[in-house]
């Protein structure tokens, strides 16, 4: 697959949360073909501190107008940069990076789907924190395909859940929090939907620790599932070792081999 560099413009930057902002960036030539899961990597400019570019998910493209959507997390001097930047700042991007999740067409036993229906297999996205962001773009995708994602989201509180109004538009969503101030009150593997609904095929990013959990109830329950993982990155094209994850045929790059992993391929419930 194709990776290009190119100079992106802000078109908007909103503060969504007290670390996290919602940029949409406009690019002057034709966006080409991304795929949800995968990721950028973006310079960042007039930061002494800051040598290496930072890898960002995609969290939706949105072709009819021209634009990439992203989630910047405050969570360093480079991040704060980024999440800093103004309408009109010209962002340089790599893209796009890594793999990306697979459609149920990719299954190895894909549903039906019949024409002008919604289909009845149940695909279940489950997010913790800022790991929502590559789980919006993949709901579009399945819902543009004739499925019904349910959303699973998790955050600390009321006030850490992000874009839920855009989660919404596409299918069924739940939360939980922490402290209780939204939805139910603990894990999202704790979550009342688990034992209430079957679903065929499960999508996780957040947390390593959550996506452990939803791997081992995803096992339990002979459900495929595919985790985005979240290793530190450096370079993004496999040259640094930063993110090299084991999995059962060997260590590898988390950047060129995932972010993407079938729960099969780790070693998390050996």
């Amino acid at each position: 697959m194709n990776k290009y560099i190119a100079d992106w413009t802000v078109k908007e930057n909103i503060r969504i949360h007290r670390d996290c902002s919602f940029l949409k960036l406009t690019l002057d030539d034709e966006i080409p073909e991304i795929f949800p899961g995968q990721f950028v990597q973006i310079k960042v400019e007039d930061s002494p501190a800051t040598f290496l570019r930072r890898p960002i998910s995609i969290h939706f493209v949105d072709r009819e107008k021209h634009e990439l959507w992203l989630l910047i997390q405050a969570i360093g001097d480079g991040t704060r940069k980024l999440a800093a930047s103004k309408v009109g700042d010209r962002l340089n991007i790599i893209y796009p990076l890594g793999n990306y999740f697979s459609l149920p067409e990719d299954w190895d036993n894909p549903p039906i789907v019949t024409e002008g229906a919604l289909n009845e297999a149940k695909p279940l996205l489950v997010g913790g924190g800022v790991g929502v962001a590559p789980l919006l773009y993949l709901g579009y995708q399945l819902a543009a395909l004739g499925y019904k994602p349910t959303f699973l989201l998790g955050a600390k509180s009321i006030a850490d859940l992000l874009q839920i109004a855009e989660f919404e538009k596409l299918g069924d969503i739940y939360v939980t929090t922490e402290d209780g101030s939204a939805g139910e009150k603990g894990f999202v593997t704790g979550h009342s939907v688990l034992q209430s609904e079957k679903f065929d095929f499960i999508y996780t990013c957040g947390p390593k620790p959550m996506m452990v959990a939803v791997a081992k109830y995803a096992k339990q329950n002979n459900i495929e599932c595919e985790v985005s993982l979240e290793n530190k990155m450096a370079c993004g094209i496999g040259a640094c070792l930063c993110c090299v994850e084991k999995t059962t045929y060997g260590n590898t790059c988390v950047c060129t081999s995932g972010p993407v992993f079938n729960i099969n391929q780790l070693t998390w419930q050996i």
